[in-house]
């Protein structure tokens, strides 16, 4: 099989119409969409391409492990970001090997302090590569101050701010023209740089060049709190110093500000040299989907989920997870937990990070206790569980706050245990007056028992108790009504429903809103 084509195509400084007609076609062409992101998950590369990305595309999230805290890599710091890195490489990789067409995303160059280098060093030298240059942040800061950079043979300085304080300041005497980079937490030292190399008042400082929030003003009335990563110091062309443009005024923060302060690995790492290579260290990820759709996803669950070689779970749960071809995705029936748990295991055993997915949270009637039931016969292989947003928080979220005491969860299903218990646990917690998260009230095998549990829950609560029944939340068929336990209808609920009973102190506003207040009587 021809192997695929790797590009690295920078996107510019973030206005999406000063990425280059190139990079616009290769974005649209491209099989696999591969971009970095810190631990929130938001992707500022991406929403700078998504003007030129098509349906379709496979995308490959790569979330760094760590940005400024510290770790217990044995490697430390570096170790980590270099293993890291490592895996990315192989992920994208798999694709290329594929024959597959892989488009990874700049901002600014792809090769001026960017993340895209260290798939470049690691990949470059076994596929056909290609390096699309974009507009930096230099010479965008440039643009929108108005002033050249140099002129006639002016030298100018590119610096990081994370230098230590003198040997900035000794760059700073001795030349013409600088441009500063990586402020955020460095940019009280940067100016103590450039007050002690003499230039603080010639500085000018810049912020999120050609953004929606972008500001411009002299560095020595800017004030260190709240300096984003995205911005940097200039010193212009000596030549044109006597002309001041008027400071813009602060927009509100976009999508940039995810990364205020913070140190981008891939910018701040340096060289990492070896190439990627080496058996893949097997683990199983147990995944928590949330209720519905991506916008439900932790930032924990969409790293798991792209760093997985395999994805395990219930077929219509794996079915959520955006196809990549990359991945081997393993569907089953719904009654076999324990096989799918083993089977999970035993790609684990072979080297293969498996995430086991479930829909919510894994922990709530779901796949982590059977897969850490299981893994007591696969001592070696490390579990991790991810957790997800439960049915019963996105339900209650829809209607108010009637979570707002002490509940109590409760599965109506008799499947794995009697209904003797699942009767005798729904009247202590109504004894108790808790609020009740009712999972599983009905299927298409188990139709009589709602209505019991109503009744029975009727010998403790009055019938004008709130009831929420939500169905399909965050899906497209998505569904919330408000009615009383003596109104319950057992023949409008099925499994794709969640019931919150409310208890004695559960309200219901004028506007509909449902609450329990936190004071108890």
């Amino acid at each position: 099989m021809v192997k695929g084509r790797l590009y690295g195509v920078g996107l510019g400084p973030g206005d999406p119409e000063l990425v280059t007609v190139k990079t616009a076609r290769l974005i649209g062409e491209a099989d696999v969409i591969a971009y970095h992101a810190a631990r929130h998950g938001r992707s500022i590369a991406r929403s700078i391409a998504l003007p030129y990305m098509r349906e379709g595309q496979i995308e490959e999230l790569l979330l760094y492990p760590l940005t400024t805290e510290t770790t217990d890599h044995p490697g430390g710091y570096q170790g980590a970001l270099d293993d890291f890195y490592a895996d990315c490489a192989e992920r994208l990789a798999a694709h290329l090997d594929a024959g597959r067409t892989v488009v990874v995303l700049a901002e600014g160059d792809p090769l001026f302090y960017g993340s895209y280098m260290h798939m470049h060093k690691r990949l470059a030298r076994r596929y056909e590569t290609e390096v699309v240059p974009g507009v930096t942040s230099v010479s965008a800061a440039s643009a929108v101050l108005g002033r050249p950079l140099v002129e006639r043979d002016e030298v100018l300085t590119v610096l990081p701010g994370t230098l230590p304080a003198d040997v900035l300041a000794d760059r700073l005497r001795g030349t013409d023209s600088a441009a500063v980079l990586k402020l955020g937490r460095t940019f009280g030292k940067v100016r103590e740089a450039l007050a002690e190399a003499g230039r603080l008042d010639d500085a000018w400082y810049v912020e999120r060049a050609t953004m929606g929030a972008e500001r411009v003003a002299p560095l020595k009335d800017v004030d260190a709190d709240g300096v984003p990563y995205f911005s940097l110091a200039l010193l212009t062309s000596p030549a044109e110093r006597t002309f001041v443009p008027e400071p813009q005024q602060v927009a509100v923060a976009g999508e940039a500000a995810g990364k205020a302060g913070g140190k981008v690995p891939g910018e701040a790492a340096g060289q990492a040299g070896g190439e990627a290579g080496g058996k893949v260290t097997g683990e199983v990820a147990v995944v928590g989907l949330g209720p519905a759709g991506r916008p439900w996803l932790t930032p924990e669950a969409q790293e798991a989920l792209a760093a997985a070689t395999d994805l395990v779970g219930y077929g219509p749960y794996v079915d959520r997870v955006a196809p990549n071809p990359r991945q081997r995705r393993h569907r089953t029936d719904n009654r076999v937990e324990a096989e799918r748990a083993r089977h999970a295991l035993e790609l684990a055993r072979d080297g293969a990070r498996v995430a086991v997915v479930s829909s919510g949270d894994p922990g709530v009637f779901a796949m982590a206790s059977a897969v850490m039931e299981a893994a007591a016969g696969f001592p070696d292989v490390p579990v991790r569980i991810v957790p997800g947003l439960t049915a019963a928080q996105a339900v209650a979220s829809r209607v108010g706050a009637p979570l707002g005491h002490d509940y109590c969860v409760v599965s109506l299903s008799d499947l794995l245990k009697p209904w003797e218990v699942v009767a005798g646990r729904l009247a202590a917690a109504a004894a108790a007056d808790m609020v009740l998260a009712i999972y599983n009230p009905a299927s298409r095998s188990r139709t009589w028992q709602l209505a019991a549990a109503r009744d029975l829950l009727l010998e403790h609560r009055d019938a004008a108790t709130p009831v929420v029944v939500g169905r399909d939340v965050g899906g497209e068929r998505e569904s919330v009504t408000v009615t009383t336990l003596g109104e319950l209808d057992p023949g409008q609920v099925d499994m794709r429903c969640l019931l919150i009973v409310g208890s004695s102190t559960t309200r219901v506003t004028e506007r509909g809103l449902v609450y329990t207040p936190r004071r108890y009587p």
